[in-house]
């Protein structure tokens, strides 16, 4: 049985992955802060007949993170898939214009998106390695290919993300692993701001498995 492990998972795009995962027989492995709100997610999978587990952990924590993951990976016989897209919310995030951007600014987002990302892959890559094969996916937002100046401090952080994600994917040309970006450009959602294009989680999804199986793109930007 394969097994996909989700590194910020909740009930937008999290929840519509491991769906998608889970509907071709995939095991589920969910990371988040929240223990409370993985048991709900699990419950609701467990209910679709999709097989999950909860592994809580803070993605600022990389010690609880590779933790976490080498739990799941215990849990499901290894992890073939890694999926890293940790949300924050923006009402509690200070954005700012590139040229009001202090160092400070960056930092958060830095820690947040590359650091963790860094932490996750190092947790579950040798094992893939070795075996030869596994798919690495990261989740961004559109501003890491396209920045939009009042997400400057923001934008800044998705870029690195985005420059290693592609970097990585070179670096395992013909090792049998997978690494690519995805890049959303719209809002998930239908509670987003006036005028903002919006999808659905559901819509997005089936990228994420085209990836996986395809293995031939390094990154896909999902817009409407």
């Amino acid at each position: 049985m394969s097994s996909i492990a989700i590194v910020g998972a909740g009930p937008g795009m999290g929840l519509a992955i491991a769906r998608t995962f889970g509907s071709h027989g995939f095991d589920v492995a969910l990371i988040a802060r929240n223990r409370d709100k993985l048991n709900d997610l699990v419950g609701r999978l467990e209910a679709e007949g999709i097989t999950a587990a909860a592994f809580p952990a803070d993605v600022l924590d990389h010690d609880a993170l590779t933790q976490a993951l080498k739990d799941a990976a215990t849990r499901f016989g290894g992890i073939d898939v890694l999926e890293y897209s940790p949300a924050g919310s923006l009402e509690s995030t200070t954005l700012t214009a590139p040229s009001e951007t202090n160092p400070s600014d960056v930092q958060w987002a830095m820690d947040f998106l590359l650091y963790g990302a860094i932490a996750a892959t190092r947790a579950v890559l040798p094992a893939m390695r070795e075996a030869g094969a596994g798919t690495l996916l990261y989740t961004n937002g559109a501003g890491s290919v396209d920045p939009t100046p009042m997400l400057g401090n923001l934008n800044a952080a998705q870029a690195a993300l985005r420059n290693w994600v592609l970097s990585l994917h070179k670096e395992l040309a013909d090792t049998g692993v997978q690494a690519a970006h995805i890049a959303i450009g719209v809002w998930i959602g239908t509670d987003g701001p006036p005028g903002v294009p919006a999808a659905s989680a559901e819509e997005v999804a089936p990228l994420y498995w085209d990836l996986h199986t395809q293995r031939d793109e390094v990154e896909r930007v999902f817009t409407v």
